[in-house]
């Protein structure tokens, strides 16, 4: 397994954002790719130590494309220089919620939580498991401590029908839940460095993963149409 070859891939990929490239380095890109499916492989293997519904999960099934959808985008670059994974018990469905990684050059970072806010029903859930089990919420937030801090996408007030006065009022704004931790590409470039920095912080996120996942146990992904 070769991290600098996956940053080396995406800081070729960045600078040469285009489809001729693209094609014309499919060896590279096959490579790259698979040093990070062995980083994802590795992850499952220590992450399942402590939380064991992942460790069935394949890696390949785990990946993002890097082909970007440009319908809507000023942007037309036409792939996303990263590559990204969420190993959960579902597999990369956003619910239920579990342990994400993004490698780009000078921008990754490792999460855990909801990052999907375009569920309304699944904001719902949460905010509603938020009412119910503040105290709960409050600890969690004391156990991820100063450096594993909770952010998301929020409304500028408490939403209507909920309490104003409530000891979580300010997470009642929020449409997601998810904490970012960056990673800088020294320690990418070390596959060991990588594994030993991030898994800590992974077992610690796992905090918030199971009150979220609690929160969104009955919880169904939309089917598509």
């Amino acid at each position: 397994m070769r991290t600098d070859h996956i940053l080396q891939y995406l800081i070729d990929l960045r600078e040469n954002n285009e489809r001729e490239w693209y094609h014309a380095h499919k060896k590279e890109y096959q490579q790259a790719q698979n040093d990070f499916e062995e980083l994802i492989q590795e992850l499952i293997l220590k992450i399942s130590e402590f939380d064991e519904s992942i460790a069935d999960k394949n890696p390949h099934d785990l990946t993002f494309k890097l082909v970007r959808d440009t319908r809507f985008s000023h942007d037309k670059s036409p792939y996303n220089p990263a590559f990204r994974t969420h190993i959960a018990k579902q597999g990369k469905l956003p619910i239920p919620v579990g342990y994400y990684m993004m490698i780009k050059p000078g921008q990754s970072f490792i999460g855990g939580g909801l990052f999907a806010d375009m569920f309304k029903d699944a904001t719902t859930f949460v905010r509603d498991y938020l009412v119910e089990h503040p105290q709960e919420w409050q600890d969690v937030i004391k156990q991820l401590g100063d450096d594993l801090k909770v952010e998301g996408t929020a409304l500028k007030k408490v939403p209507k029908g909920y309490d104003t006065e409530s000891p979580v009022s300010e997470y009642l704004k929020y449409k997601s839940w998810y904490i970012e931790y960056p990673i800088n590409d020294e320690i990418i470039r070390n596959p060991q460095l990588f594994l030993n920095t991030v898994v800590p912080l992974f077992k610690k996120m796992k905090i918030l993963n199971d009150y979220l996942n609690q929160a969104l146990i009955d919880f169904r992904m939309p089917e598509r149409k």
